[in-house]
Order: structure tokens, then sequence, then C-alpha cells
């Protein structure tokens, strides 16, 4: 009997760690920021209608541009942590839609070769503009 509940026990546990793995499949990478100009952009040339309606958008830097595949894709986005102090507002995520790919940008990145450029608007609800780039937790929605 008790090789039997410890084998119950077992099994428990581990299905709740594999449970509790596939919850926390985020990303980590880096987000710097971006204003405008943002037209033409890589995925819809100048259609302003390519942009949400909160201006909540981002650029998808090489690692998750996938040729272009990404665009449309909306990601879930955290500060975690920056060089610069206190740029992290804590507690806050911001859900970003992919419109352009950081290599094309018509105007400068706070930092080049990160994993996503944020428009000045989506960065400023997770980070402080004052920071060139943060380090984050993304996770496609």
């Amino acid at each position: 009997m008790w090789s039997l509940l410890s084998f119950q026990s077992l099994h428990l546990i581990l299905s709740l760690l594999l449970s509790l793995l596939f919850l926390t499949s985020a990303d980590l990478g880096t987000a710097s920021s971006y204003g405008p100009p943002y037209l033409p952009t890589a995925c819809h040339g100048a259609d302003q209608g390519q942009f949400p309606p909160d201006d909540l958008f981002a650029a998808a830097g090489d690692a998750i541009w996938d040729n272009g595949a990404s665009c449309g894709r909306q990601y879930l986005v955290r500060c975690l942590s920056s060089i610069t102090p206190g740029a992290c507002i804590a507690g806050q995520r911001v859900q970003v839609t992919i419109v352009d790919h950081a290599t094309t940008l018509n105007s400068m990145p706070s930092k080049n070769s990160t994993t996503l450029v944020l428009a000045d608007r989506a960065f400023v609800n997770i980070a402080k503009l004052s920071a060139a780039s943060i380090n984050i937790e993304f996770t496609q929605v």
C-alpha cells in the first residue's frame, strides 16, 4: 500500500510541475523604443489602418521577425530590469501588435538589435523613456 500511495503522490507532483512549466512559457529578451514617423512599415506599407486604435504597437527584431510572419502577432510584454535605475514600472504589462521589422524602421530606435522595439506609447506603459533598453519577458498572445 505504501508504494502505491508513493507512486500516486509522485505522479501528482510531476503532473503539477509539468502544468506549471507550460503555464510559464514566456520568452526573455530586450526592448527599446521608437517614435514617429512610423510609416511606411515592412508589414503593410503606408496603410494607416494597420495600427491598433490604442497605438500600442511594436517592431519585431530579427529574433522573432520570421521573414514577416510576425506581422500582426500580438505579444504581452513586461519589463524585468534595466541598466537605468528605476526604469521598470513594477507590475505593469503591455500588449503590442507587430507592425514593422526593427531593421527597417523610419526612425532610430533608442537602441539597435533588441528583440522588440516598442512604439513610445507602448514603452511608457512598462518603463521610463529615459531607458535606452530594458530586459523583458514576452509571450505571444
